[in-house]
């Protein structure tokens, strides 16, 4: 006579219990993510209680629960045999944001391991695999032998994330993506650290940001989600800190991946737009204080060459040709200034979504991007410009793209008689 398990908690109590308002118990959790990863929830059931939690929130022990719970999913990485200290950077992403490029190898040319797992983009903010994946050869997924290999010769590496860290995690995203609980801050925290956490990183640092083009828009709630995580990782007993960033306005002057790569080369190489440079080092000072270097010169590092001599190591261990030429657009467009005065508006969002129509990014995950298509700016809020200059180039090898790219833009830009107030970037520091 066969017998089948009883299950010793109901989906349906669950979402009574969070639909009005109340708490569920760390044995709660922990049986509902279970329950959830091997199929006994149904998804119509976890969709209930993803908007119960988005409408009635979560207690802070909730959101460890469900974080530790995701992490107890699948497997965990441990990288304490390195004879590096390991620390790991996490944007919560916007426009234009390619400071991971930078950023890994300026750190691990200071000794520090940087064990950076990443994603690809989907709508209007890049994957930073997508961005590497313009170097021609480049692999994005290897073994987590191969990578330790890496860590401990080179210091940094970029690379696909498996499906083994927190598959929980994967399997709710996707949900939440169709359900309309995606900006729900015990869900992006307990998403983002379940994964993080898995890495096995020893320290993390979170660049958390507010603006136009940003995962959250509000400053107030951007700050509460990076409070979060960092309690979350401090509870978990990973050192973590979070910085604060303004994406109001794209970052640096390129969006799309082959334009971004081409413009962290630049940094690497001693230039680059100021904002993208003040990102990198200032996110690079944080890392490398928690790995107990709160004194390294990280700007000398990137004007003396020895940065961009870690990333051509990291680029060829992974298989690329770091010496080989970008891809380039087969066609451009030049939108101009229509009269003289200062550049006072450049709204992140709608360049985004013009990169992304351009091809530059994807609407479903298994959409192909175009390498070489997006925006390149010329000029930044606060820029004298005078009419007839070149404002911002379109990039794409599909011309029928242009004109919905425009539209995209059309309204976010704009020229007045006066330079705006300058704006700060990095607006705080959260531990």
């Amino acid at each position: 006579m066969s017998t089948t398990a009883v299950e010793p908690f109901d989906t349906v109590d669950l979402i009574r219990v969070k639909r009005s308002g109340g708490a569920l118990s760390t044995p709660q959790i922990d049986w509902l993510i279970d329950a959830y990863t091997r199929g006994y929830v149904a998804d119509e059931q976890m969709s209930a209680l993803t908007m119960a939690i988005f409408l009635n929130g979560m207690e802070r022990r909730e959101i460890r629960d469900m974080t530790l719970a995701m992490i107890a999913s699948g497997e965990t990485m441990d990288f304490r045999s390195l004879s590096k200290t390991t620390v790991d950077k996490h944007s919560t992403g916007g426009v234009g944001d390619k400071i991971t490029l930078p950023l890994a190898p300026l750190v691990a040319s200071f000794g520090v391991a940087v064990p950076q797992l990443s994603g690809r983009g989907l709508g209007h903010t890049g994957g930073t695999l997508d961005k590497l994946e313009s170097i021609p050869g480049w692999q994005a997924s290897i073994s987590n032998e191969r990578m330790r290999e890496i860590l401990d010769e080179v210091g940094a590496v970029i690379c696909a994330a498996g499906s083994g860290l927190a598959p929980a995690d994967g399997k709710l995203y996707a949900l939440r993506d169709i359900t309309g609980t995606v900006e729900c801050i015990p869900l992006i925290a307990s998403s983002i650290m379940s994964k993080k956490i898995a890495e096995g990183t020893a320290a993390l640092v979170l660049d958390v940001k507010f603006g136009s083009g940003a995962f959250i828009q509000d400053r107030a709630q951007s700050r509460l989600l990076a409070q979060t995580m960092v309690d979350l990782g401090t509870d978990a007993g990973v050192t973590t800190t979070a910085l604060l960033t303004d994406m109001s306005v794209p970052l640096g002057l390129t969006i799309g991946n082959a334009l971004e790569v081409r413009e962290s080369l630049e940094v690497l190489s001693g230039g680059g737009p100021a904002d993208v440079r003040e990102l990198t080092v200032a996110l690079a000072r944080e890392m490398l204080t928690l790995a107990g270097q709160p004194d390294a010169d990280v700007e000398a590092a990137l004007d003396d060459g020895r940065a961009m001599d870690t990333w051509r190591r990291m680029i060829e261990a992974q298989g690329g040709d770091a010496s080989a030429p970008l891809p380039t657009a087969r066609e451009t467009q030049v939108v101009t200034a229509p009269r003289s005065g200062f550049l006072v508006e450049q709204e992140a969002l709608p360049f985004g979504i013009g990169a992304w129509r351009l091809g530059a990014g994807r609407a479903r995950k298994q959409d192909p991007v175009q390498a070489a298509a997006g925006i390149e700016l010329h000029a930044k809020p606060g820029d004298a410009v005078v009419e007839g200059q070149p404002l911002f180039t379109l990039h794409t090898d599909e011309p029928s793209r242009f004109a919905r790219a425009l539209e995209a833009v059309e309204g976010a830009w704009s020229i007045g008689n006066a330079a705006p107030a300058a704006r700060t970037l990095v607006v705080e520091r959260i531990s």
